[in-house]
């Protein structure tokens, strides 16, 4: 069967903003979304108030029909979208799919991911490639398998990682990045010029599959015994969200864990200092590594704003 991007029917997966931007280039180049499926409303703040994705709320100011199943397998939501009839499905920072769900339509379910497969298979890889020290990284659409982040190759495209680069200036690159080539991918499926490569091929011919698995609490808290370099890149790789952490020491011997979003290797001498040492010069911040002296130039203490280390030692006494 031809299709054209009128005819050809989308069921679109995604909850986050990195997935909206790839939405709006769907809805705004007539591309025909028949449904939106995000996450359902969670409740958030003191107030318990519910939150809406930032798909969903994309999806409702366009009029998309919308989808929020509390689970995939659930019959009722599988044969609602069943009922759509879609030709193709793309997931965008959404969660693992049955594949009672990804292999439903025709032409397949494609996913965009957030790094160079098989590397960075997982749910964070932009976190863990600037964690590693990567110089590049990139996007790639594939399409879904039964293991995670496994399906072969559609598109791959990639991009630089400078070294005042962190998470949130790779997001956006990468957000704005993978939205023209889910535009690509869409139109190739369309023209019928795709040619799938299976990541075995890639990793029989070199290329390394390495795991980038969820954030958690502890993966955030920098360990002073590693090289500057190494806290460096977790600092870069966490900011500005979940953020790296550590604590600090006021001169009334209270303990406050600080986060901290930037840091600037420097070639000050250790002086006898132990890692995990933290003392101020002159408004600057720094703190001691296994092999030299990193500078913490903006952090937050629990229950305040974040603030330039300056700012941050007018009020804040270290023991």
């Amino acid at each position: 069967m031809a299709y054209n991007k009128e005819s050809l029917k989308i069921v679109f997966f995604g909850t986050p903003d990195f997935a909206v931007e790839s939405l709006r280039r769907l809805v705004e180049g007539g591309y025909n979304i028949v449904g939106v499926v995000t996450m359902p409303d969670k409740e958030a703040g003191r107030g318990h108030k519910l939150l809406q994705s930032p798909v969903k709320q994309y999806a409702l100011q366009h009029g998309l029909r919308l989808l929020q199943p509390e689970r995939l397998k659930n019959p009722q939501f599988v044969e609602e979208l069943r009922s759509l009839q879609a030709d193709l499905q793309i997931v965008i920072a959404f969660r693992m799919l049955p594949e009672v769900v990804w292999n439903m339509p025709p032409l397949g379910t494609f996913n965009l991911h957030a790094s160079l497969l098989p590397k960075y298979r997982g749910a964070a890889p932009i976190n863990w490639a600037v964690i590693n020290g990567e110089t590049e990284t990139g996007v790639t659409t594939f399409f879904l398998k039964h293991e995670i982040d496994t399906g072969d190759i559609i598109q791959q495209r990639k991009t630089d990682i400078a070294d005042n680069d962190n998470v949130g200036t790779i997001h956006d690159k990468l957000m704005m990045m993978g939205a023209d080539m889910v535009i690509e991918t869409v139109d190739a499926i369309i023209a019928g010029t795709i040619k799938p490569i299976p990541q075995e091929e890639l990793c029989n011919a070199g290329a390394e599959a390495t795991p980038a698995p969820k954030i958690f609490k502890e993966t955030c808290k920098i360990n002073w015994n590693c090289h500057t370099r190494q806290v460096h890149n977790l600092v870069r790789g966490l900011s500005p969200y979940p953020a790296a952490w550590t604590e600090i020491t006021d001169a009334t011997d209270t303990t406050h864990t600080a986060k901290i979003f930037e840091t600037t290797i420097t070639d000050i001498p250790m002086q006898g200092r132990k890692p995990g040492e933290i003392w101020a010069v002159n408004s600057h911040l720094y703190a001691t590594c296994a092999d030299g002296v990193i500078e913490i130039n903006q952090l937050q203490i629990a229950g305040k704003k974040r603030m330039p280390a300056a700012d941050f030692l007018r009020g804040f006494h270290l023991k």
